[in-house]
Order: structure tokens, then C-alpha cells, then sequence
């Protein structure tokens, strides 16, 4: 057996000393976010109570959805007003909390969330359903819930017996207009005789003004009702009237009877992706517009519906590509134009700004949907709200 000299033995010591450095620096790193991902927080503002089973039940739910397939943390706040103290207090104190993703989900939050992006280069922020976005860190995105919303109208179009059917709205902003007439143009293809008359409420969230608008429609005639609202209330004063309802958001169906069918929104893989983006680094500012063969809007065919077969049909033309619910004719001088509820051609309106929406020859194009301010002929009704 060779004998250990007490240099030998010493150099033994100072190499196990230095493989423990090394073993803790190795663990501060790790504990210090040493890999290449970024810890994602995401944070989301809702405008109404997430249990409203309509619009911020359904964010809440792709929410939860990005949760799960992300295992990035995310929270929310809910019942935030637009325009208020209350927006940009609940946006501060999630930045203040290291919230590295910010999702703002109400039209009213759009210039609020501008200007948090514009001071906090190191956060992103997606506004839901505006149209405002930077170079950095500000996106804006939407669905084109147009689509299933024309499949709604004509199952509507072939329900009623009285030929009116009603519309509960809450403000007379391009979205809301745009389903409107979307829903109309559906209902005319199934129904030609049959008009769409509006409510507006001037409110997302407010069962008894909601109810109230759904009454009124009802005491007119109204057999079918819908809705652009947060709650189920139309719903409950169309099943109390006997009156048949179809929804908006998500599947009413056990919240309300008499329902038929609503055009549903699915924000899961969107919001997925977007946290992901930031992740690995990658977030791009965009403006997002899902469309039903993206997934984040569609609509179930009612068996029970007499034209559920036309129904499958245009939903299968418009994922492929094969239908546009505003035809590309609509400024054409060949008798297919549609006219607004005054009977104007659409070459002689003009857009908020007093600009011509279009010209002889011109096709329908994402610019004049996303800035929609006309009423399409069939709808009772005025866009000044």
C-alpha cells in the first residue's frame, strides 16, 4: 500500500472543495432562472363577471384552457368598467406584480391599454375586439364571429311565424353592426320577408335593462329573439314569453329554454399561442381576426332546424373558403348590391370620418367591416343607438 503524503492528501481536499462550489454555483444559477425560458404571468381584465356564461365566461375559459397547456400563471380581475380609474389601478397593480402578459378584453379598454404599452416596453399587451396595435409590444385581435353569426340568422329566418325577430344590442359600435347585419343577411336567405328589429341597451352587463329591451321586442311581435349582450336574461323573456332563443358567447342551452342554437367563442389556442410567444422570447405584435376555420368562433347546426342541411353547408363553404357572408358584389351595378336600411347603395355612404366607404367595382374588404357604421336593408333600426 503506498502511503498518502500530506501534499498528496491536501490537493485531494482542495479538489473536493471545488467540485461543491461549483455543484452550489450550478444550483443559484437554476434558482436564478438560469434556462432559456421566460417565467410567463399572465394577467386578464374582464369588463362583466366571469359567471355570466357569455363573453368574459368564455375569455375566462381560454384563460384556463392557456393555463393548462402553458403552465405559465395567469389571474384575473373582473367587472373593470371601461374608461375608468378602475382599469388602469387593476392593469398597474399586475404589472407592479411582475405580470409580463397583460390581456385587456372589453372594445372600451383599447386607448387605456395603448398607453400602459407605450410606458411599459418590458410588458405585452393584446386588446380583444379594438384595432389599435404598435411595432413592440401592443397586438390587437378579434374573431370574425360575423361568420357563425349569418348561420344563426338562417335558422332564425326559417323559426319565425311572425316575420319579426328581435335583437337585444348593446352599443352601436362596428362589431356589434357588423353581427347585425351578418345575423339579417342570414335571415333574408332563409326568410326574405322576415325584418330584424334592434334594442340597444348601452350596456354589456345588465340583466334588468337587458330583460326590459327583450320585453319590448316581444310586446311587438318578436317570436325569435337574440342577443349582443353579457347575460342570459333575452333568453329568459323569450322562454317566459314561449318565444324561441338563440344565444351568443357559448352554449346556453342549460341556462335558458326554448333555445336553439348561439354562435360560441373558443379563445383557448389563441391565447395559448400568444403566451407561448412570450415564452420563448418571441412575442410580434399583430392584428389578429380568427375566423371559424381558425376556431375561435363557430356555431352548432340544430338538428331540429328545417334548413340544418343549408345550414352544414355554408358553414362548410366558409371554413373552405368557398363563401363570404358580405359578397364581393356588393359595390357591383349588376342589381346585387346591398343597400342599407334606407335603401342607400353602399357607394354613397360614407365612413365615420365622412371618407367614401367604396367605389363602383370595389369589393367588401376587412378596412369597411372593421369600421362597419350602416345597417344593412331588413334591419329595423338605427346606428346612432
Amino acid at each position: 500500500m503506498n502511503a498518502v503524503t500530506p501534499r498528496s492528501s491536501a490537493k485531494r481536499i482542495m479538489r473536493s472543495k471545488l467540485v461543491m462550489i461549483l455543484a452550489a454555483l450550478s444550483l443559484v444559477a437554476a434558482a436564478c432562472g438560469g434556462s432559456d425560458e421566460t417565467e410567463t404571468k399572465a394577467a386578464f381584465v374582464m369588463v362583466a363577471p366571469v359567471g355570466d356564461a357569455g363573453w368574459n365566461f368564455m375569455h375566462d375559459l381560454g384563460r384556463q384552457g392557456a393555463e393548462e397547456a402553458t403552465g405559465a400563471e395567469t389571474a384575473f380581475v373582473e367587472a373593470i368598467p371601461e374608461g375608468g380609474t378602475e382599469f388602469d389601478n387593476s392593469v398597474q397593480q399586475f404589472i407592479d406584480d411582475g405580470f409580463n402578459v397583460i390581456f385587456a378584453t372589453s372594445f372600451g379598454y383599447m386607448d387605456a391599454t395603448e398607453k400602459f404599452a407605450a410606458d411599459n416596453p418590458d410588458v405585452d399587451f393584446v386588446h380583444i375586439s379594438g384595432f389599435k396595435k404598435n411595432d413592440t409590444n401592443f397586438s390587437n385581435a378579434f374573431g370574425r364571429m360575423y361568420q357563425p353569426r349569418y348561420i344563426a340568422g338562417m335558422a332564425a329566418g326559417a323559426e319565425t311565424e311572425s316575420g319579426i325577430i328581435g335583437y337585444v344590442a348593446a352599443f352601436p359600435i362596428p362589431e356589434v353592426i357588423r353581427g347585425i347585419n351578418a345575423f339579417t343577411l342570414g335571415v333574408q336567405a332563409t326568410n326574405p320577408d322576415a325584418v330584424v328589429e334592434v334594442v340597444w341597451t348601452s350596456t354589456w352587463f345588465d340583466p334588468g335593462v337587458e330583460g326590459n329591451a327583450a320585453q319590448a321586442l316581444l310586446d311587438k311581435g318578436a317570436d325569435v329573439l337574440t342577443m349582443h349582450q353579457d347575460s342570459t336574461a333575452t333568453g329568459q323573456a323569450a322562454t317566459d314569453a314561449g318565444a324561441t332563443f338563440l344565444g351568443y358567447h357559448s352554449d346556453m342551452s342549460e341556462q335558458v329554454g326554448n333555445y336553439l342554437t348561439a354562435p360560441v367563442w373558443n379563445w383557448t389556442d389563441y391565447y395559448t399561442s400568444v403566451i407561448e410567444s412570450v415564452q420563448n422570447d418571441s412575442f410580434t405584435p399583430e392584428a389578429y381576426w380568427g375566423s371559424m376555420a381558425d376556431g375561435v368562433v363557430d356555431i352548432e347546426i340544430p338538428d331540429s332546424s328545417p334548413v340544418a342541411g343549408d345550414m352544414k353547408a355554408i358553414k362548410d363553404a366558409i371554413i373552405n373558403g368557398d363563401f363570404d357572408v358580405f359578397d364581393g358584389a356588393l359595390f357591383a351595378q349588376d342589381g346585387t348590391q346591398i343597400t342599407d336600411n334606407d335603401g342607400k347603395l353602399l357607394v354613397d355612404l360614407a365612413d365615420p370620418f365622412g371618407n367614401p366607404i367604396g367605389a363602383v367595382g370595389d369589393e367588401m374588404n376587412d378596412g369597411i367591416l372593421l369600421g362597419m357604421g350602416f345597417f344593412v336593408q331588413g334591419v329595423v333600426g338605427s346606428v346612432e343607438g
